[in-house]
Protein backbone atom coordinates (compact mmCIF):
# COMPACT_ATOMS: atom_id res chain seq x y z
CA UNK A 1 0.00 0.00 0.00
CA UNK A 2 1.66 3.24 -1.01
CA UNK A 3 0.40 6.42 1.19
CA UNK A 4 1.74 9.93 -0.65
CA UNK A 5 5.69 8.69 -1.29
CA UNK A 6 5.70 6.27 1.93
CA UNK A 7 5.06 2.95 1.52
CA UNK A 8 3.34 0.78 4.78
CA UNK A 9 6.58 -0.07 6.14
CA UNK A 10 7.52 3.06 6.00
CA UNK A 11 4.92 4.87 8.43
CA UNK A 12 7.14 4.67 11.85
CA UNK A 13 9.68 7.14 10.79
CA UNK A 14 9.58 10.96 9.08
CA UNK A 15 11.76 12.43 6.82
CA UNK A 16 13.69 14.92 8.71
CA UNK A 17 14.83 18.32 6.67
CA UNK A 18 13.73 21.00 4.67
CA UNK A 19 11.18 21.36 2.53
CA UNK A 20 10.58 24.01 -0.66
CA UNK A 21 7.63 24.48 -2.62
CA UNK A 22 3.66 23.65 -2.08
CA UNK A 23 4.31 20.26 -4.05
CA UNK A 24 6.75 19.28 -0.93
CA UNK A 25 5.14 20.77 1.63
CA UNK A 26 1.21 18.89 0.60
CA UNK A 27 3.30 15.67 0.54
CA UNK A 28 4.79 16.41 3.82
CA UNK A 29 1.36 17.52 5.32
CA UNK A 30 0.09 13.79 3.66
CA UNK A 31 2.70 11.99 5.24
CA UNK A 32 2.46 13.14 8.31
CA UNK A 33 -1.16 12.58 8.39
CA UNK A 34 -0.66 9.17 6.98
CA UNK A 35 1.74 8.63 10.13
CA UNK A 36 -0.64 10.05 12.96
CA UNK A 37 -3.12 7.44 11.92
CA UNK A 38 -0.71 4.38 11.14
CA UNK A 39 0.77 5.34 15.03
CA UNK A 40 -2.53 6.84 16.89
CA UNK A 41 -1.05 10.10 17.88
CA UNK A 42 -3.59 11.12 20.55
CA UNK A 43 -2.72 14.84 19.96
CA UNK A 44 -1.64 16.73 16.46
CA UNK A 45 -1.74 20.54 16.71
CA UNK A 46 -2.71 22.68 13.20
CA UNK A 47 -2.07 25.99 12.93
CA UNK A 48 -2.43 28.09 9.40
CA UNK A 49 -3.69 31.72 8.66
CA UNK A 50 -6.60 29.69 6.74
CA UNK A 51 -5.65 25.86 6.00
CA UNK A 52 -6.04 26.86 1.68
CA UNK A 53 -3.05 25.05 0.50
CA UNK A 54 -2.98 22.31 3.10
CA UNK A 55 -4.25 19.15 1.13
CA UNK A 56 -7.72 18.57 3.15
CA UNK A 57 -9.73 18.53 0.25
CA UNK A 58 -8.39 15.27 -1.03
CA UNK A 59 -10.10 12.07 0.18
CA UNK A 60 -6.35 10.26 0.84
CA UNK A 61 -6.62 13.27 4.08
CA UNK A 62 -9.86 12.34 4.89
CA UNK A 63 -8.84 8.84 4.73
CA UNK A 64 -6.14 9.27 6.87
CA UNK A 65 -8.46 11.50 9.53
CA UNK A 66 -11.23 8.92 9.80
CA UNK A 67 -7.91 6.02 10.42
CA UNK A 68 -7.17 8.27 13.15
CA UNK A 69 -9.75 9.31 14.85
CA UNK A 70 -10.93 7.62 17.92
CA UNK A 71 -10.90 7.76 21.80
CA UNK A 72 -8.79 9.64 23.21
CA UNK A 73 -7.48 11.44 19.99
CA UNK A 74 -7.22 15.25 19.96
CA UNK A 75 -7.10 17.62 16.70
CA UNK A 76 -6.10 21.34 18.09
CA UNK A 77 -6.57 24.01 15.01
CA UNK A 78 -5.39 27.59 14.84
CA UNK A 79 -6.22 29.60 12.51
CA UNK A 80 -6.56 33.67 11.40
CA UNK A 81 -10.05 32.61 10.05
CA UNK A 82 -11.48 29.17 8.68
CA UNK A 83 -13.55 31.00 5.74
CA UNK A 84 -11.39 29.04 2.84
CA UNK A 85 -11.84 25.79 4.94
CA UNK A 86 -15.81 25.90 4.27
CA UNK A 87 -14.98 26.72 0.24
CA UNK A 88 -11.81 24.54 -0.49
CA UNK A 89 -12.40 21.59 1.33
CA UNK A 90 -15.69 19.92 1.68
CA UNK A 91 -14.63 16.69 2.42
CA UNK A 92 -12.70 18.19 5.47
CA UNK A 93 -15.67 20.15 6.92
CA UNK A 94 -17.82 16.99 6.76
CA UNK A 95 -15.26 14.93 8.30
CA UNK A 96 -14.87 18.03 10.94
CA UNK A 97 -18.51 17.72 11.30
CA UNK A 98 -18.48 14.00 12.47
CA UNK A 99 -15.87 14.12 14.78
CA UNK A 100 -16.56 17.67 16.15
CA UNK A 101 -16.07 16.47 19.42
CA UNK A 102 -12.40 15.62 18.65
CA UNK A 103 -11.33 18.83 17.45
CA UNK A 104 -11.21 22.00 18.81
CA UNK A 105 -11.30 24.86 16.23
CA UNK A 106 -9.42 28.23 17.76
CA UNK A 107 -8.96 31.66 15.93
CA UNK A 108 -6.51 34.62 16.70
CA UNK A 109 -7.05 37.47 15.82
CA UNK A 110 -4.18 39.30 17.50
CA UNK A 111 -1.56 38.29 14.74
CA UNK A 112 -0.91 39.78 11.28
CA UNK A 113 -0.93 37.08 8.61
CA UNK A 114 2.61 37.34 8.48
CA UNK A 115 2.77 36.54 12.04
CA UNK A 116 0.29 33.38 12.08
CA UNK A 117 2.55 30.25 12.24
CA UNK A 118 2.15 27.64 9.85
CA UNK A 119 3.09 24.33 11.42
CA UNK A 120 1.74 20.72 12.16
CA UNK A 121 2.67 19.50 15.81
CA UNK A 122 2.63 15.57 16.41
CA UNK A 123 3.94 14.09 20.09
CA UNK A 124 7.32 13.62 18.87
CA UNK A 125 7.55 15.56 15.20
CA UNK A 126 6.78 19.01 13.80
CA UNK A 127 6.28 20.62 10.58
CA UNK A 128 7.12 24.38 10.31
CA UNK A 129 6.39 26.05 7.42
CA UNK A 130 8.62 28.94 7.96
CA UNK A 131 7.81 31.13 4.49
CA UNK A 132 4.17 31.10 3.60
CA UNK A 133 4.41 32.40 0.37
CA UNK A 134 7.08 30.01 -1.24
CA UNK A 135 6.57 27.33 1.49
CA UNK A 136 9.40 27.09 2.64
CA UNK A 137 10.13 24.99 5.82
CA UNK A 138 11.67 22.47 8.01
CA UNK A 139 10.45 19.07 9.58
CA UNK A 140 11.81 16.80 11.90
CA UNK A 141 11.79 16.01 15.74
CA UNK A 142 15.03 17.68 16.87
CA UNK A 143 14.20 18.86 20.54
CA UNK A 144 14.83 22.17 20.84
CA UNK A 145 12.91 23.24 17.51
CA UNK A 146 9.87 21.13 18.91
CA UNK A 147 9.59 22.73 21.94
CA UNK A 148 9.93 26.44 20.65
CA UNK A 149 7.31 25.67 17.92
CA UNK A 150 5.45 24.27 21.05
CA UNK A 151 5.74 27.29 22.91
CA UNK A 152 4.87 29.31 20.09
CA UNK A 153 1.64 27.61 19.51
CA UNK A 154 0.54 27.72 22.88
CA UNK A 155 1.13 31.38 23.14
CA UNK A 156 -1.34 31.58 20.31
CA UNK A 157 -3.48 28.96 22.03
CA UNK A 158 -3.79 31.21 25.25
CA UNK A 159 -4.57 34.26 22.78
CA UNK A 160 -7.47 32.92 20.83
CA UNK A 161 -10.96 32.03 20.75
CA UNK A 162 -13.39 29.44 19.89
CA UNK A 163 -14.55 29.39 16.37
CA UNK A 164 -15.32 27.37 12.87
CA UNK A 165 -18.58 25.84 14.69
CA UNK A 166 -19.32 22.14 13.35
CA UNK A 167 -23.20 23.02 12.54
CA UNK A 168 -24.59 26.31 12.47
CA UNK A 169 -27.93 26.54 14.02
CA UNK A 170 -30.27 28.82 12.30
CA UNK A 171 -33.63 30.40 13.64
Amino acid sequence: MQVGCMSTNDLTALSAGTFSGPTEFAQRLRDFMAVAAAQKWPHMVWSDVNFEDWPLRERAAVEALNAWAGPGRKLTMIAKRYNRVTLLHPRFVQWRGTWSHLVDCRVVKHLDDSEMPSALLGPEWFLHRRESTRSIGVCGNEPRVRVALTELLDECMRQSSPGFPATTLGL
